[in-house]
């Protein structure tokens, strides 16, 4: 259902902490243009933690409104509160998303049956097909295979985005769970293995400031030309790393506004991105530019 460059997409926020509308509506169009094969709108890129509920729905009610069906939208709704949960995706649903991506409980540390009960319970009560999303080293939980593959059974659970950081675990998902299930790699220095052991495709930060780099890459990697593939994120290598250097979003966002796409906007606690690493996110940039050229 869900393949290829799907961009994580950033916020964009005035000094003040306001959604920009006008530069959103033109990410909207950076990445229709450069082949970003979807959009998630609000998830855990797009600061979901810092947004109130009402800015929360604004934001995917827009984004669903600018991409006027030319590529599917996946709204994140996830939360460590089921009821909580429930309400965003019902949202979200109403909105007229593809999707919804669950990012796994935070800081409550669910038992791997907490985990199964609690997205059991979201699939119940909201019929809409829904990603599940793991990432251990932000939620202080890591939800093991067997679960997923449980939860796979759920006919609207369409997918994971696996952040796990363990590479094995793409095999093993896509084993599990069979051809129908979308197994993507929440990782972007980690997709082309993902996608050598059968995943789908990226959920990406990357994208939100390379998409057509991204999009080739895994248009490549799934069209079975690896060693194409390979070359692309080769030179993608720096600016995978790039993105990280402190906590996402902050490079993504500076990188945005270094390119004039995004004013510098950004919710506390996180703040702009350090001086020290400007000079690398722009280098990492314009590498990564030179892919598409």
């Amino acid at each position: 259902m869900f393949q290829g460059s799907i961009v994580a997409m950033v916020t964009p926020m005035n000094r003040n902490g306001d959604v920009d509308e006008a530069a959103l509506a033109g990410l909207v169009e950076f990445h229709v243009d450069n082949g970003t094969d979807a959009i998630v709108a609000v998830g855990t890129t797009g600061e979901s933690a810092t947004l109130d509920p009402e800015e929360h729905g604004h934001v995917i009610r827009r984004i669903v409104a600018l991409v006027d069906a030319r590529l599917p939208v996946i709204g994140g709704t996830g939360a460590n509160s089921t009821r909580e949960a429930i309400h965003l995706t019902t949202m979200a649903k109403q909105a007229g998303v593809d999707a919804c991506l669950l990012v796994t409980p935070y800081y409550n540390k669910p038992t791997q049956h907490g985990l199964y009960q609690h997205f059991k319970a979201v699939a119940e009560a909201v019929d809409i097909p829904q990603i599940l999303y793991n990432v251990p080293g932000r939620t202080a939980c890591d939800m093991m295979p067997d679960v997923v593959e449980q939860l796979s059974h759920i006919d609207n659970i369409v997918g994971i985005k696996e952040a796990s950081g363990e590479v094995e675990r793409f095999a093993e998902l896509v084993s599990r769970c069979g051809p129908d299930f979308d197994v993507l790699s929440g990782e972007d220095h980690l997709a082309l293995q993902a996608m050598s052991a059968g995943a789908r495709g990226v959920i990406s930060v990357t994208a939100n400031v390379a998409p057509a780099a991204m999009h080739e890459m895994c248009a490549l990697a799934l069209s079975g030309d690896l060693e194409g593939a390979g070359r692309v994120d080769a030179r993608l290598r720096d600016l995978h790393a790039a993105m990280f250097f402190e906590s996402n979003p902050i490079p993504a966002k500076w990188a945005l506004q270094d390119m004039g796409m995004i004013p510098q906007g950004i919710r506390l606690p996180l703040t702009p991105l350090s001086a020290i690493y400007h000079e690398r996110v722009r280098s990492a940039v314009q590498k990564a530019e030179r892919v598409s050229a």
